[in-house]
């Protein structure tokens, strides 16, 4: 008798993975946390984050939206500007030092730099580069729509029962003189990249770790019933700056993420953790939900780890009733129909990126 012979087949590879139909692959998450339609769902992070939100949405649950898209908008225009893609207008949030970043802004007190990139007659925020195409128009403008999603940033997190995070990046920019950080390098999406200002890093699994946990105990300290469930986005880098092969580094971005991602899950009763990468990346799925580039998840990879979310939910808790019945049709989308500015880089490729 060895403890190996109580375990489940779910901890065996053959009858969990290999004598089945990919399809077939369940039970890859036991969640801690008993989400409910009626409870309030913010989200943020890299792009994987926002068909989480979408999703919530389609089912009837409460993703909790605090900046709200100006009446007459258009649908396209509404994505285009960056309005109910995360709870807040805060575009794409790829490290946890980011997170801690608007944290601070939001709820530590902390000032926001008066750093404006101005080109081609429109303003530019260093810190969300790509939430108005053109630009603004005037540095006040600029400033007074920041402080617009700084507020619902943080209404985000007071009214909220559970924050959702993706994790996207190690790699980073900041600002060397001003301890800041930029989403984008500079001279990318917008600005100039001046190299005796702009400086690039790579965090370590510890730094990753402690933003991260600063961010949370300080929306704790707001909102003490708060409940994170972080996910890893599975999307490789479009570039590195670290000197390696862009499949090396993306392994080891990816795997420090995961990681730091694991263990905190293991080490806080209210952090839990969604194995979205896991889903898309693993070996037993043949790399099936990528799209032809083999980096954009394509729509069937998308609704696979949304089913499998709600799936294990059920599973564990029940099948709650939705506020609203599930919507007829598209309720997903692909990697390509996502905000996503790091995609940007791809363009400055010697031979381009056309995919």
């Amino acid at each position: 008798m060895n403890p190996y012979q109580a375990l489940h087949e779910k901890a065996f590879w053959k009858p969990a993975v290999a004598s089945k139909h990919a399809f077939d692959i369940g039970g890859l998450w036991d969640p801690k946390f008993n989400i409910q339609p009626a409870d309030k769902v913010a989200t943020y992070g890299s792009c994987f984050a926002q068909h989480i939100g979408r999703s919530l949405k389609s089912r009837g649950y409460g993703w909790l939206i605090t900046e709200k898209t100006p009446a007459g908008l258009s649908s396209a225009n509404k994505t285009k500007y960056n309005y109910e893609v995360f709870s807040s207008r805060t575009g794409n949030i790829y490290t946890t030092s980011l997170l801690r970043q608007w944290t601070d802004w939001a709820l530590g007190g902390a000032v926001v730099p008066k750093e404006c990139w101005e080109e081609n007659g429109g303003f530019f925020d260093p810190f969300r580069p790509a939430v108005e195409p053109g630009g603004f128009g005037s540095r006040a403008e600029l400033e007074a729509c920041r402080s617009h999603t700084i507020e619902c940033f943080r209404k985000s997190v007071e009214e909220s029962a559970y924050f959702v995070f993706t994790l996207g990046l190690t790699e980073h920019w900041t600002h060397k003189g001003g301890s800041f950080e930029y989403p984008m390098c500079p001279g990318t999406a917008a600005g100039t990249f001046d190299p005796v200002v702009h400086q690039f890093g790579n965090h370590a699994y510890q730094e990753v770790r402690e933003q991260f946990l600063q961010a949370a105990q300080i929306m704790r300290r707001v909102n003490p019933a708060l409940k994170f469930l972080l996910t890893v986005s599975p999307v490789p880098l479009t570039a590195t700056m670290s000197g390696e092969h862009v499949v090396v580094a993306t392994m080891h971005s990816k795997s420090i993420l995961r990681a730091v991602a694991g263990q905190l899950a293991a080490d806080y009763d209210y952090i839990d953790y969604f194995p979205s990468y896991e889903i898309i990346n693993s070996p037993c799925f043949r790399g099936m939900f990528f799209e032809p580039n083999l980096r954009s998840v394509n729509r069937k990879g998308v609704e696979f780890v949304m089913d499998s979310f709600f799936h294990c939910l059920g599973a564990t808790f029940g099948q709650p009733t939705p506020l609203r019945a599930k919507k007829k049709g598209r309720t997903v989308a692909a990697d390509k129909d996502v905000v996503c500015e790091e995609e940007l880089l791809g363009s400055f490729s010697k031979q381009g990126n056309p995919s």
